[in-house]
């Protein structure tokens, strides 16, 4: 995983502003610090995350890996999400020195359905494009019935790009497909969509 100092370039300014569910909500993104470890592990093992994998989360393990640069590196940035006083979600940002960065993004039950996670995905997307130059796309995998991830993708100009049939592990035998979704930086400084070619198979 990640190793090295955290970046600083470019923090977000915050007292920026998102709309969401139809109003407008105080955001603020923070940018995690070391400090905040024990607070990250009390944030990934005090929910469910029915769309995060098939185990719970280890909280040493959680420890271990802040201690190693998971979470801030040449390669990483994390971000809460507040709303309020409160930690009310979670972005971690990663491979950004791959030329194609991914993102995870968490939303605590409390505060699902009020627009936090579409609101996110536009804020990294501006983050990342803005403040890497040199990335040239964004991507993103979830499983199929995340509906409200994919509508979050969609909205914010993600094209669908690829459906892994029987990839996602979850509670006891139950097995689910993933999907990929994708934004260019040419769609994303135009504000077009260019969809994929899904018929080029060579006959």
């Amino acid at each position: 995983m990640p190793h090295g100092r955290p970046g600083r370039a470019g923090l977000p300014a915050h007292d920026r502003r998102e709309r969401a569910s139809g109003s407008f909500i105080g955001i603020e993104y923070r940018p995690f610090a070391p400090g905040d470890a024990e607070l990250l592990a009390d944030f990934l093992t005090g929910e469910e995350w029915p769309y995060h994998g098939s185990g719970g989360a280890d909280r040493d393990a959680i420890l271990r890996q802040v201690a190693d640069g998971h979470y801030g590196s040449g390669s990483a940035r994390t971000f809460w999400i507040m709303a309020g006083n409160e930690h009310a979600g979670l972005i971690w940002l990663f491979d950004l020195d791959d030329g194609t960065p991914m993102f995870d993004l968490r939303i605590r039950a409390a505060h699902r359905g009020r627009g936090l996670g579409g609101a996110a995905v536009g804020w990294l997307t501006r983050y990342l494009f803005s403040e890497l130059p040199g990335i040239c796309r964004i991507e993103a995998t979830t499983r199929q019935d995340n509906e409200a991830m994919r509508r979050a993708f969609r909205s914010h100009g993600y094209a669908k790009e690829a459906h892994y049939r029987d990839a996602w592990a979850g509670p006891g035998d139950q097995i689910h497909d993933a999907v990929g979704y994708a934004i260019l930086r040419r769609d994303w400084a135009a504000g077009t969509v260019t969809a994929p070619d899904w018929d080029d198979e060579p006959r």
